[in-house]
This record gives C-alpha cells, sequence and structure tokens, in this order.
C-alpha cells in the first residue's frame, strides 16, 4: 500500500514537472512571436549578440596588443588600411605589418584592438552595474509595495531624496574621492541607478498584491517572504527585464562619460570613453577622423541597439503596454 502511495506521488510530481515545462516552453514561444514581430528589437538583439561574441573572443580575433609595443610608435597616425604592408621596425628591420582596419592611434595602437578590448570594458560595467542595481531596487521594491503604509512613505521619500540629486555630480565627487577603476565604477554605476527599478517594482507590487493569488496565500498562511518572491515578484519580473535592459545603455553612456573625463577606467585600459578623450582636439577630428569616430560610433550603436531590444522586449513581456 504504501509502495502504491509512493508510485503515486511520484506520477503527480512527473505530471506537474512535465505541466510545468510545457506551460513554459508555450509561454517562451508566445514571446518570441511577439518580439519577432518587431524588426529593430530582432535586429538590436543580433547587433548587441555580434558585439558581446567580438568583446569575448577579443584575444583570438585581436591582430595586435591593445598597450602597443615600442614598434608601434613608428606607427603613428596611421590612416586605416585593409591591406598588409611592409615596413621598418625600431631595429631598421623591414618587417610586414597586418592590416589596420581602423588605423591607428597617435602612439600607434592599433584602433580596431583597443575598440574590441573596449567593448569588454563597457560592456562589462553596463551589465554589472545594473545587475548591482536590479538587486537594490528589486528588494527595496518588493518591501515598500508590499508592505504599503508607512513604511512605503518612508522608503519612497528616501528614493525621492535621492532622484533630488545630479547623478552625473554625485558620479563625479564620489569617484575623485575613491581610486578610478572598473571596480568602482560598476559599484558606484550600480548604487545610483537602482531608484527607477524600486519604482517599478513598488507599482507593480501595490497592484499584485490584491489579486486573489496574493490573497489566497496569506489565507493559508504563507509567510511574507514566500509571498513575495515565490507569488508576487514572478509576476512582476517583466518590467524588471525591460528596465534592466534599458539601464544598461544608460550606465554604458554613464561609463563612457567618465572616462572621456578622466575619472573612469584609466589607460592604458581601454575604454570607448578614454579612447574619446584621446580624439578630442580639433587637429585630431580634422586630420585623424578615424581615431574618434570609431569609438564614438560602437558607444551610438550599442546604445541604440539596447534601446530597441528593450522597447522589443516591454512590447513582448506586456503586449497592454504597446502604443
Amino acid at each position: 500500500m504504501a509502495e502504491l502511495k509512493l508510485n503515486s506521488n511520484n506520477d503527480y510530481s512527473l505530471a506537474e514537472s512535465a505541466e510545468y515545462s510545457d506551460t513554459f516552453t508555450k509561454k517562451l514561444k508566445v514571446f518570441w512571436r511577439r518580439l519577432r514581430k518587431n524588426k529593430l528589437a530582432v535586429m538590436g538583439m543580433f547587433v548587441l549578440i555580434i558585439l558581446y561574441s567580438l568583446a569575448i573572443f577579443a584575444p583570438l580575433i585581436a591582430p595586435y596588443s591593445y598597450e602597443g609595443t615600442m614598434d608601434d610608435i613608428f606607427q603613428a597616425d596611421r590612416a586605416p588600411s585593409f591591406k598588409s604592408y611592409e615596413e621598418y621596425d625600431m631595429n631598421g628591420e623591414l618587417v610586414m605589418w597586418k592590416p589596420n582596419y581602423f588605423g591607428r592611434d597617435e602612439m600607434g595602437r592599433d584602433v580596431f584592438t583597443r575598440c574590441l578590448y573596449a567593448g569588454r570594458i563597457s560592456l562589462t560595467v553596463g551589465f554589472v552595474s545594473v545587475g548591482i542595481a536590479v538587486i537594490i531596487g528589486t528588494v527595496w521594491g518588493c518591501i515598500a509595495g508590499y508592505y504599503g503604509g508607512w513604511i512605503d512613505n518612508i522608503m519612497m521619500r528616501i528614493v525621492d531624496a535621492l532622484n533630488t540629486i545630479p547623478v552625473f555630480i554625485l558620479l563625479i565627487t564620489v569617484m575623485a574621492i575613491f581610486k578610478p577603476n572598473i571596480f568602482n565604477i560598476m559599484i558606484v554605476l550600480g548604487l545610483v541607478n537602482w531608484t527607477s527599478i524600486a519604482r517599478f517594482v513598488r507599482a507593480d507590487f501595490l497592484s499584485l498584491i490584491r489579486r486573489d493569488f496574493a490573497e489566497a496565500a496569506k489565507c493559508i498562511g504563507a509567510k511574507d517572504a514566500r509571498i513575495i518572491f515565490r507569488h508576487i515578484l514572478p509576476n512582476a519580473m517583466g518590467p524588471i527585464i525591460v528596465s534592466a535592459t534599458m539601464g544598461i545603455a544608460n550606465a554604458i553612456l554613464m561609463e563612457s562619460a567618465m572616462s572621456f573625463f578622466g575619472l573612469g577606467v584609466q589607460p592604458p585600459t581601454p575604454s570607448w570613453g578614454n579612447m574619446l578623450t584621446n580624439a578630442q582636439e580639433l587637429n585630431t577630428m580634422l586630420l585623424s577622423p578615424w581615431k574618434a569616430f570609431y569609438p564614438g560610433m560602437l558607444i551610438f550603436i550599442t546604445v541604440l541597439s539596447f534601446n530597441f531590444f528593450g522597447d522589443g522586449l516591454r512590447d513582448a513581456l506586456d503586449p497592454r503596454l504597446k502604443q
């Protein structure tokens, strides 16, 4: 009898697991069907896949060292070319040089190589900093939206106070106090960009907490943490994902701006922002425009792709938001 009961429980668990898997597959198909209707979102997604692939495999793709060598000095300010060429090195020997697809900078470093490695920095900063912001903002919004009342009032007044501080001025102040490096940049960007996510999560919780499934969970005596993270939060993931996608684009812009002003990633490590710093003089813009064009264009393409993809995610995850 006990064996029969055990088998019955196992059959029920397997059936429940199969039903969940089938439901998830159906939801995924519906999501993809909605997303692919937005051609700009699909284009943005594929561009981001390409950019992340180039950044990940930069050591295999890059033809030169991003730090440059003594021999590179003799190739300073060389225009872009797609052909190999012969040139003398510092020892006076004639050597064959690989193509310079994006040209070379004032120190002879290959701009294409530096753009690839800079992409690793900029994309990593965007992804990690938004991850920090999502964790803080989600927890903050969950607590404020679930408990409401005076707890909600106090927590959201803190958010309002933080929103009155100019973000970029705060970033400059903090990075002037602490050593500017990639770790500090990710932490600081994450700590200043969570308030908008907290607002989205709180707004969803205020709506979802009144739904039947939340009331039923309370009636059966489920603990607050279980109701928040098991029942309500999964239904609020759509806006969080969309906000995070948009936030990555914003974080990349902030990191680029900070690096441009010398408060971000420090040379010789390249980022798209500090590459623009070296190309800000008028003579450079006129005589060697490729130094600013390629990193600037990569920032533009990356941010635009994230925005297109974020809009598509918004429409696919919640069609009611589509205008």
